[in-house]
Order: structure tokens, then sequence, then C-alpha cells
């Protein structure tokens, strides 16, 4: 049973109205200004001496004078797709990784990954830090460290011209047919849902587990699927650069996203000083801008914070 804080619950709220405001005032021309074709030139930031100094004396870097961070190997734009190369991972996460990297005096090493193998992945020694769109959950606390730098919400979306005009509450679920990744907070989520709904003999929800984006856009877009849960950032990016979805609603939770790294290895508050330096530098705020996440901008980082509870 998830176990709802108040704190969360306003946030929401907020976060809500806040990402229903910024949609409704999305232009006609929507697609041009989210152009991904003009977000391929790297945001770069300083080196930040301060954010140096915290690198743990004798910390092994995975690859020396490299940041190596696992990311997303689909294409889920804004946090992560192929460049028109077809080879250059570009995306938010791509790009706060480039600024943590800079700042720490690195150059940066992207390791495309499934979702499945960051968490052994990090604790195995192949990636330094994991950068997925990784909310922060007290269970996860107990394996990893983590530094937040957006603050993101999990989003319901639909076809624009689909009948379903809200999902919010365990209800809304009820015998629909929903799009969800494997291992995710939404899935936990959806099937917490769907046992309240069984208990009050509400017709069960079925997931449907697609982890590549295409596959999932095209079920929903076809029929095959009643609805989709993920990310906010990657449904609002949909609704404003394609116009064949529309948001519905929300998750319980607003999430904490953050640079996931192994626990106690020291790293997390120069992550964190990295991040507040770029955020203080207006990098930060340049690269939310440009894949139309502003409104899950974070004034700084913190580590640790308090995270979701199951």
């Amino acid at each position: 049973m998830i176990k709802a804080n108040p704190l969360w619950q306003y946030s929401l709220l907020a976060a809500s109205l806040t990402s229903a405001l910024w949609l409704s005032s999305v232009p006609a021309t929507a697609a041009e200004k989210l152009d991904v074709l003009k977000n391929e030139t790297p945001i770069d930031a300083p080196a930040n001496p301060e954010a140096i100094g915290k690198i743990p004396a004798g910390f092994h870097f995975i690859e020396p004078g490299y940041l190596t961070v696992a990311t997303s190997a689909t294409n889920s734009p804004p946090l992560a797709l192929l460049a028109s190369d077809n080879k250059t991972r570009i995306g938010s996460d791509p790009d706060i990784a480039r600024l943590l990297a800079d700042s720490l005096g690195l150059k940066l090493r992207l390791v495309p990954a499934s979702w499945e193998d960051w968490p052994l992945g990090i604790a195995a020694g192949r990636y330094d830090v994991a950068m997925f769109n990784i909310a922060v959950t007290e269970e996860r606390k107990k394996k990893f460290d983590f530094a937040t730098y957006r603050s993101d919400n999990h989003a319901f979306s639909v076809k624009a011209n689909s009948p379903i005009a809200v999902i919010n509450s365990p209800k809304d679920v009820a015998g629909k047919k929903i799009i969800v990744a494997s291992g995710t907070n939404q899935e936990r989520i959806l099937l917490s849902w769907d046992q309240q709904n069984r208990e009050k003999g509400l017709a069960p929800v079925e997931p449907i587990y697609l982890t590549d984006d295409a596959s999932a856009t095209l079920s929903l877009l076809s029929g095959r699927a009643d609805a989709m849960f993920g990310p906010h950032s990657i449904a609002a990016w949909k609704v404003a650069s394609r116009g064949q979805t529309k948001l519905v609603g929300n998750g319980p939770f607003r999430a904490w996203v953050a640079v996931t790294t192994k626990k106690g290895n020291g790293l997390a508050p120069a992550l964190q000083t990295a991040l507040d330096g770029a955020i203080a530098g207006g990098q930060y705020q340049q690269v939310l801008q440009r894949w139309g996440e502003q409104d899950e901008a974070i004034a700084h980082s913190t580590v640790n914070p308090q995270g979701i509870v199951y």
C-alpha cells in the first residue's frame, strides 16, 4: 500500500496546475520550438573548483579522466534520444550529464543501457553514475546515493481524441489497458491502485509492458491500449511536439529525479555542488528550457532527500 505524504500531495497539485497552464499556452508552432535538431549543440559549463574539491581523495572513476554515465538506450525524448547522426546520444539527461562532467573537470562518457541494467551496473562498478529519470525512493536509498536535478511527476496520457478525460485515482484505471514499464515507480503505483480496485470489486487493470517508446506510442494511437503511464516530461513533450496525445492526470507523487551513484562512495556531495554551480551559472536552466522541462526545475540540488515510500 502506498503511504501518501501531504507535502508530496501539495507539490503534486501545484505541479499539475503549472503543467496545465504551460501546456495550454503552447502555441501552434510548438513543434518548431521543440525541434530536437536545434538541441544538438552541447551546452557546456566551466570547471567548478568547489565541486572538484569535494571529490573524495583517492576516488577512482571507472575510466580515469572521465565521468562514466549510464543513460537510456531508448528513444525517449526529451530525456534521451539519438541525434541526426544516428549515433550521438542527446536529450536532457545527456545534457545534464555533460554539465556534471564539465563542472568536475572531467570528460563525459555516456553508456547507453537498459532500465533493468543500471542498478546492477552501478553496484558492479561499470558506471560512476546513472541518469535514467531515476526517482528517489526510500527503498533505493538503501543501495544508492542521490543528488537531485529535477522534480518530475508521473503522467497519464491518452489519444488526443480519446473520451477519457481524467485519470487521477484508482477508480479511474479500473478495467483499462495501461501501458507501463516494468520495474518502475509507475508500475508499482498502477499495481497498487489495481489491488485497491480489486478489493472493492472493480474491474482489474490490464498492464501492457512495453519498454520501447515507439512501440508504446503506436499501441496507444492504434487503440490497443487506453492510456500510457510514464514520466511527465516524456508525456508533455509528445503533447507539445506532436499533438497526437493529451495529458489526463497524474500519479499520487511528485518525485525527486536524481543522479544516482553507489551507496557510500562519497561522490554525491560533489555531484550536488556541481549541479548547484550549473544552476547558479544558468546552464541548467538552458538545458531544461530547450527540452521543455521548465516546470520541473529545482532551486538547488539535495543529497538523499526523503523519497517515495511504498
